[in-house]
């Protein structure tokens, strides 16, 4: 009878902590059952240079689906291109794709760079003048944007690209082939991009900046920890980037972690060794103690173009001061993921770029030749976001969120339970030997 009793009190116990260890279990495991369940949706006026922000002017973008999707059960990857679109959003917008603004001529601006020949820029010198081009012109935003025919490019004799624009050639255009990693074999490394465009350097760098790192920000990895730092790769501006965790941000319901592109990531070598590489040229940087900005002409077709955070935030104040009109904030003007840990899904983001181009003299430009130090001068900047939808958050919501949370409740109940049944069970066990011994 004693030894019946004993030995349930012992089952008991054994099962209790059981339970108790089951739902420890259940944190890991039970988050990785959850996660393959899911699938994923998801200008300027003139002497000190003076600029005025005018907007917002919308677009739509990244609406358009992949195309060309490839699987390669080899190597576990998938290949795809995503192709380009824009449609302007006027409901978005403070005005129309008309609007005129008066902006840097990008192609008079951009001949000390390609031809620095002075014999050369003395034939170009003869089209500017004869086209009427000067250092500024009025564009509509439509042109500025996505194209037109250059007066003074059209004049010369012998073949050039005649169009010119901010974002020419986009329209019709894709981008890619990325190759990316399923995940199939390790999950670890899904989303990873293999190569792009065939390549897993980018030939614009020295050593390690010219690598592909990361994924394309669209999702990450999953099973997510703050102390991560998230790797993607940006191909409108040539090298791969990184983000480092910021805060915990409730969007929709949905617990996400904000990563957000340090100001380290623009810093000078000075500042940042690890930047050495991206600092190409010894006379703008002043021997790459500037700080803030990112040559990309390498890129760009040798076109003196630079990319910053908007208002030159966290840029040397040097860049800055010949510039009027400026007023830069970390809320409005720095870039930033929120990621679904669990997921690795990446569902509201900030890209915020400013695209300058460098503005030197030009002694043989008529246009230029006035100039008394180079100008580092904002044309715009961007604001791309995303967020994902009302419908899709609550789906969302359902199928990970309120699966995690229940989760969450089961292996609480179990642990709770379990420990009970242990303590209880251990303290009838223990008091039935005492009175076995009496």
């Amino acid at each position: 009878m004693g030894c019946d009793r004993n030995c349930g009190l012992i089952a008991g116990a054994v099962i209790g902590a059981l339970m108790a260890v089951f739902g420890g279990i259940l944190m890991p495991v039970g988050d990785m059952l959850i996660e393959k369940t899911v699938k994923k949706e998801v200008a300027v006026n003139s002497s000190k240079i003076k600029v005025k922000q005018r907007g917002p002017y919308t677009y739509r973008v990244r609406y358009l689906a992949k195309e060309n999707i490839t699987q390669d059960s080899e190597t576990h990857t998938v290949s795809f291109l995503q192709p380009n679109g824009a449609i302007f959003e006027p409901s978005l917008s403070v005005g129309t794709e008309n609007d005129t603004f008066t902006v840097l001529n990008l192609a008079v601006a951009a001949v000390p760079h390609l031809y620095p020949s002075a014999f050369v820029q003395i034939i170009v010198n003869i089209f500017i003048k004869k086209s009427n081009s000067s250092m500024f012109q009025k564009r509509t935003l439509k042109e500025l944007l996505w194209g037109y025919k250059d007066p003074f490019l059209s004049l010369i004799p012998y073949p050039v690209p005649t169009t010119v624009g901010v974002f020419y050639p986009y329209h019709n255009t894709a981008d890619g082939v990325y190759k990316v990693f399923n995940g199939k074999d390790d999950i670890s490394k899904v989303a990873i991009i293999d190569t792009y465009k065939g390549k897993k350097h980018l030939s614009y760098w020295p050593s390690y900046c010219d690598m592909i790192n990361g994924t394309d920000g669209a999702s990450f990895p999953p099973f997510i920890e703050k102390t991560r730092v998230l790797q993607f790769f940006s191909s409108d501006i040539c090298r791969s980037f990184y983000a480092v965790f910021g805060a915990e941000i409730n969007l929709k319901g949905i617990p996400v972690y904000r990563f957000i592109l340090p100001s380290l990531a623009f810093a000078s070598p000075l500042q940042n060794p690890d930047n050495h590489c991206f600092c190409t040229e010894k006379i703008i940087s002043k021997t790459c103690t500037l700080y803030g900005v990112l040559d990309i002409g390498k890129c760009k077709g040798g076109k003196p173009v630079y990319i910053s955070l908007p208002h030159f935030l966290h840029a040397s104040p040097e860049i800055a001061e010949p510039v009027e009109g400026l007023s830069p904030n970390e809320e409005e003007h720095s870039t930033y993921l929120d990621v679904e840990p669990i997921t690795g899904f990446t569902l509201q983001f900030a890209k915020r770029l400013q695209i300058n181009i460098l503005v030197k003299p030009g002694k043989s430009i008529g246009a230029l030749k006035g100039l008394k130090q180079n100008y580092m001068v904002p044309v715009l900047w961007l604001n791309e976001t995303g967020t994902i939808g009302d419908e899709k958050a609550e789906m969302f919501r359902n199928q990970v969120t309120g699966k995690i949370e229940l989760l969450g409740l089961v292996e609480m109940i179990l642990i709770s339970v379990g420990a009970v049944m242990f303590t209880a069970f251990m303290i009838s066990y223990c008091a039935c030997r005492l009175k076995s011994v009496k």
